[in-house]
């Protein structure tokens, strides 16, 4: 089968910048679906794997990996999608299928994950993102978009929502009131709270003291940690989500003073995926986005930098040039 070409934006260097680039897309077998990119989240992992700030970045590097596409062609035995079907990916695209954590919804955590961006498909060519024309991907890691939610919408979902989603299901169901805090006003911390404190307010902080059973941490930059342990009740939780480039620090009698733990989370499994997708679509709950052509892609992720949108840029990919 002759190659199929595919057009994208991909960052050379560590500058991060990006620009125009063609290149193949990877042989499709027969439990792959073929998609057409609609639109794409623009999240601030891109951003350091652009700038190799985390893990080690093969260039060139065509981020995004909150997709969502429009199905084109399916492998012959794929039965869980049709041509038409819109569909998203999230940030991984591949694992062993066969380990612990694949047989048990958890494939986020196999050794052998195989990431959306500057990951390694198994036949030895590099994965590209969702700032591109078009993706194959395994339908094991493929989900369908509700028909009630606007795939613009569903894009900033598949990597911030279910990153929220995931970590918090564990207080679900319980008997007695959580209280939970969100640090960080960003792509995954916009996603609902009742009350606002001010860290940078003494008084506020003081009064919030020891009043929260957990701490979800979104803040994806450097960031002290001992002021906000010392707002968890005893048995509180800190939960990072954020992939923060540089090694987080905190005092130990924090913790030990208040039986409290500070654990993280990686996005979630493609099953609460697809169970985070579903619940938004049923609640008729909407996202924050601001969307964009991809020739604003660079000016996005200044920006982005700068806290200048609310909340979430999402990339037009098909209504935009790409090369």
């Amino acid at each position: 089968m002759e190659e199929r070409k595919a057009f994208g934006w991909a960052a050379r260097d560590t500058s991060g910048i990006l620009s125009p680039l063609q290149f193949n897309l990877r042989k499709m077998g027969s439990e792959d679906v073929v998609l057409k990119v609609l639109y794409c989240g623009v999240d601030h992992t891109d951003l350091h794997q652009m700038r190799n700030e985390i893990h080690s970045t093969n260039y060139p590097l065509v981020p995004g990996h909150e997709v969502v596409g429009e199905v084109v062609e399916l492998g012959s035995e794929v039965k869980k999608f049709r041509v038409g079907d819109i569909v998203g990916v999230g940030c991984i695209v591949g694992s062993c299928g066969e380990c612990l954590y694949c047989q048990s919804n958890m494939e986020q955590y196999c050794p052998k994950a195989i990431f959306t961006i500057n990951g390694t498909n198994k036949d030895g060519s590099p994965t590209h993102g969702g700032f591109s024309s078009a993706m194959v991907v395994h339908q094991r890691f493929v989900v369908r978009i509700p028909g009630k939610l606007a795939p613009e919408q569903a894009a900033p979902l598949l990597c911030a929502g279910v990153t929220a989603y995931s970590p918090l299901k564990q207080f679900m169901g319980s008997n007695r009131v959580v209280r939970g805090g969100i640090l960080g006003l960003g792509g995954v911390g916009h996603f609902g709270t009742d009350a606002f404190i001010v860290s940078s307010n003494e008084a506020e902080m003081e009064g919030a003291a020891s009043g929260l059973d957990y701490i979800l941490d979104t803040v994806p930059a450097f960031h002290p940690l001992h002021p906000y342990l010392s707002l968890l009740k005893v048995d509180g939780k800190l939960i990072v989500v954020a992939a923060v480039p540089q090694p987080l620090q905190f005092d130990a009698v924090d913790i030990i003073l208040g039986k409290r733990s500070i654990s993280g989370s990686f996005i979630g499994s493609m099953e609460e995926t697809q169970e985070m997708l579903d619940f938004w679509a049923d609640k008729d709950l909407t996202t924050m986005i601001e969307i964009v052509k991809m020739d604003y892609a660079n000016k996005a992720f200044e920006r982005m930098e700068r806290n200048d949108v609310r909340f979430r840029f999402v990339l037009d990919v098909a209504g935009s040039n790409l090369e």
